[in-house]
C-alpha cells in the first residue's frame, strides 16, 4: 500500500513538471514558430516541394548510381533542401525545436542523475551525454550506435 501511495506521489509530481514545461516560454516560442511555419504559404510550398523530392530521392536510392536519374535527383534534392532550410520560418522553427530539445535533455539529465550518475540518459546534446546513454549523441541523432535520425 505504501509503495502505491509513493508511486502516485511521484506520478503527480511528474504531471506538475510536465505542466510547468508546457507553460514555459520555450514551449510557447516553439508553438509560435510552428504556427508561423505551418501557416506561411511560401514556406509550405518549399516544404511540399522538398517532401515530393524526398520521395523521388528515396526511390532513386533503392537503385543507387544505377538509376538513370541518379545525378539529377541528387543535385535537385540538395538544392530543394537548401532552399527549404534557408527559409526564415523553417530556420526559426528549427532553433525553437533545438531550444525545446535542450530543455528536455536537461530535465532528463537532472532526473536521471539525481537517482545515480550511472543512470543512462538518452540525449541529443553532447554536453549531457558524458556518462549517459550508450549512444554517442543520443539515439535520435543517428549517433555512434548507428540508429537513424
Amino acid at each position: 500500500m505504501l509503495a502505491t501511495i509513493e508511486r502516485m506521489e511521484i506520478l503527480d509530481t511528474a504531471d506538475e513538471l510536465s505542466q510547468m514545461i508546457l507553460q514555459s516560454e520555450v514551449v510557447e516560442y516553439y508553438r509560435k514558430c510552428l504556427y508561423k511555419m505551418q501557416n506561411n504559404e511560401e514556406t509550405q510550398r518549399k516544404v511540399r516541394r522538398f517532401t515530393k523530392m524526398k520521395d523521388l530521392y528515396e526511390e532513386v536510392q533503392r537503385f543507387g548510381r544505377y538509376h538513370p536519374d541518379y545525378k539529377t535527383v541528387m543535385k535537385e534534392i540538395r538544392e530543394v533542401k537548401r532552399e527549404m532550410d534557408l527559409d526564415d520560418h523553417v530556420a526559426e522553427f528549427r532553433r525553437a525545436e533545438n531550444e525545446l530539445q535542450d530543455l528536455l535533455d536537461e530535465v532528463s539529465h537532472l532526473i536521471g542523475h539525481s537517482v545515480s550518475t550511472n543512470v543512462k540518459v538518452p540525449s541529443g546534446n553532447p554536453f549531457f551525454s558524458s556518462g549517459g546513454g550508450s549512444c554517442g549523441g543520443g539515439c535520435g541523432s543517428g549517433g555512434s550506435c548507428s540508429c537513424s535520425a
